[in-house]
């Protein structure tokens, strides 16, 4: 657990910060500057910094439900799954 912690951790503050660099362009260009090219890129840096995320938040997840599966097939956790017999491979 103290692994996915670190891992939440990283993305947490590099997401944090490219989503403040991403709006701080995007204001930037929208309202300051004469340059209208500063506005798609800091739109692209706030998607981008969401999705860096959401990545990292998925992975983690994944991560833990592995670990938990693994404890169940050692049988320490989780449901023992038993198959069923059939007569000629038919249910």
């Amino acid at each position: 657990m103290k692994s996915n912690v670190k891992i939440l951790n990283a993305v947490k503050y590099v997401c944090g910060t490219v989503l403040s660099i991403g709006i701080i362009t995007f204001l930037l260009g929208f309202f300051e500057s004469g340059f209208s090219v500063l506005t798609p890129i800091g739109i692209g840096t706030v998607v981008g910094a969401v999705f860096i995320f959401l990545m990292g938040v998925f992975f983690v997840a994944t991560e833990e439900m592995l670990d938990k599966t693994y404890e169940g097939i050692k049988g320490i956790k989780g449901i023992k799954v038993i198959p069923i017999k059939t007569k000629n491979g038919v249910l």
